[in-house]
């Protein structure tokens, strides 16, 4: 595409688009996200996404220091049905290559209308509003599978989840089992 013709179509991102549920999202910064539901041919791209993360956000992820992902973690993560476990990987062009550079997944308990959720961005992604996309699609995808409640269980000290939370509507009170913990609460109904 030569530079005239990209002018008249600035805002077309650079992705294959493919088949199935998906969103082009644009980031605060103009840059541009394919966000879908997470696949089975995303695991590797899941393990890259886990290993760049800084030693920070993986504890704050993950709520304890972790190097890399094993196959363990890697079978846990990867299994989602996009009912009572689901999840949206937010993906981009990095140096050439299609990249994992955000996620967010909920897990309901069986027999309840009750889901945990995370949401994580590589650090280079952040404060882009990268997260507060993918927290959207996981609420609108949770309220339309029927579940009432979705909370999350962070470190006190992860700030930016803290304001993400308290801009998406949910109440944060003190995990009084673990004082250096918080949860997150937002009623779906």
């Amino acid at each position: 595409m030569t530079p005239a013709e990209r002018s008249k179509h600035p805002s077309k991102p650079p992705f294959p688009t493919p088949a199935g549920e998906h969103w082009i999202e644009a980031l605060d910064n103009g840059a541009h996200v394919l966000i879908r539901p997470l696949q089975p041919k995303d695991r590797q791209r899941e393990k890259a996404f886990i290993e760049r993360l800084s030693p920070e956000s993986r504890h704050f992820r993950f709520l304890c220091q972790i190097r890399e992902a094993g196959k363990a973690m890697l079978d846990q993560l990867m299994q989602v049905d996009q009912d009572r476990q689901a999840a949206f990987v937010a993906l981009a062009h990095v140096d050439g290559e299609l990249q994992e550079v955000g996620i967010s997944r909920y897990a309901a308990a069986v027999g309840n209308d009750t889901c945990e959720c995370a949401v994580t961005v590589l650090d280079s992604w952040q404060h882009l509003g990268l997260g507060r996309l993918l927290l959207r699609h996981l609420i609108d995808h949770a309220k339309a599978k029927g579940l009432r409640q979705m909370y999350s269980i962070d470190s006190a000290a992860n700030q930016p989840m803290r304001d993400l939370a308290k801009a998406a509507g949910f109440t944060t009170t003190v995990d009084q089992d673990d004082l250096s913990q918080v949860i997150h609460r937002l009623n779906l109904s």
